[in-house]
């Protein structure tokens, strides 16, 4: 069987001479450095042939001759090994090392990050966006059923597919983190922790500050009061959308709904958003600390406070803050005016001399 394969390695080559080069010639081209100049992924369909699949590697500049990727291939035995998908080619690959990579059917696996704190719906628009995921996502599964994390696929994979991969990501990752839970912590059920995480997950500028901010929710549920979390007011005032072009009002903390805690008692109906692993981890294992109030402190993080004289003094300190930045703002507008006033009255002057002239 092998002196048969060598026969007709020979015979094939031998006929390539007659294409153009001697069997040499077509045998060093075959094994040779490509034309391929930087890494280059590229998808081989379903049941296309061996010829189809020598001009697409052409057309797409990862080979430079079909005729030599035809005959080598056929020489070596492979010419009904190659399988469909999508490969990655590294620079300067040979023909022969092409041929081996598309036997391999070891395909380009491409990744999805999804980020923590997205809505379901802000989910599925990463999925339509991705490339490579084919589909529709035909149902906007509920908030708090996918779990944010980094997703691998291959071309060709479905979105619903990998809609179903977090959600089963979500389900082990809860159940886990329930059974390890402190038991202290006024959560009745699974379904709760991931309620209260998709707003720790949302109020959280730093990963670092969620057992904090976890720890002071819950002390206020376990005080009866109202978490008065601004997110939750953003949610109901937006219906789920987070694109609300202006600041949060107080007629906007009073809007009547299940979803704002500075109306309701207790928890939102449902998450507001996906939370991810540490904010799971943070509301069913908080800090143990006595704050009940936080506010931003014009660094990405919070100060926390356990009294209301304390928290109304961090709240002064981040105005101050506010304003500072808004005068900014204001001067910079400002000077961006004049600037602009300026050069208008250049240009002006400039096409009133080019007119004279």
């Amino acid at each position: 069987m092998r002196n048969r394969i060598i026969v007709y390695f020979l015979l094939l080559f031998i006929g390539a001479s007659f294409i153009g080069g001697s069997v040499f010639t077509t045998y060093n081209e075959f094994v040779s450095e490509g034309i391929l100049k930087e890494r280059k992924e590229v998808v081989i369909p379903k049941g296309v042939g061996l010829k189809q699949v020598a001009h697409l590697l052409k057309k797409e500049g990862v080979i430079e001759s079909p005729s030599i990727f035809l005959i080598g291939v056929r020489a070596s035995g492979n010419a009904g090994q190659i399988k469909a998908g999508e490969y990655s080619f590294p620079a300067r690959s040979s023909p022969k090392m092409v041929m081996t990579i598309l036997v391999s059917g070891e395909t380009y696996i491409r990744r999805l990050v999804v980020p923590e704190g997205l809505t379901s719906e802000q989910i599925v628009e990463l999925l339509d966006k991705a490339k490579g995921l084919k589909g529709t996502v035909h149902f906007i599964p509920r908030n708090g059923t996918l779990l944010p994390d980094t997703y691998h696929y291959s071309w060709g994979d479905s979105k619903e597919g990998l809609i179903l991969r977090m959600q089963r990501a979500m389900d082990r990752t809860v159940a886990s983190l329930w059974e390890t839970r402190d038991k202290s912590v006024p959560l009745r059920d699974e379904k709760e922790a991931v309620i209260l995480a998709s707003v720790v997950e949302k109020e959280a500028g730093l990963s670092k500050e969620m057992p904090l901010i976890a720890s002071a929710f819950i002390n206020r549920l376990n005080k009866g009061m109202k978490l008065q979390s601004d997110p939750t007011a953003l949610y109901a005032v937006t219906d789920g959308k987070y694109n609300l072009k202006r600041a949060l009002t107080y007629q906007d903390l009073k809007v009547k709904s299940p979803y704002n805690t500075y109306v309701i008692n207790g928890l939102p109906r449902g998450p507001i958003s996906n939370p991810g692993k540490k904010a799971l981890e943070a509301v069913l294992n908080p800090a143990k600390t006595n704050y009940i109030y936080f506010v931003a402190d014009g660094t990405g993080g919070h100060k926390f406070a356990a009294t209301y004289q304390e928290h109304q003094q961090n709240v002064s300190v981040w105005r101050s803050i506010q304003k500072k930045a808004r005068k900014k703002v204001k001067d910079a507008q400002a000077e961006g005016n004049e600037t602009q006033v300026k050069l208008n009255t250049f240009v002006d002057k400039t096409e009133t001399l080019a007119k004279e002239n």
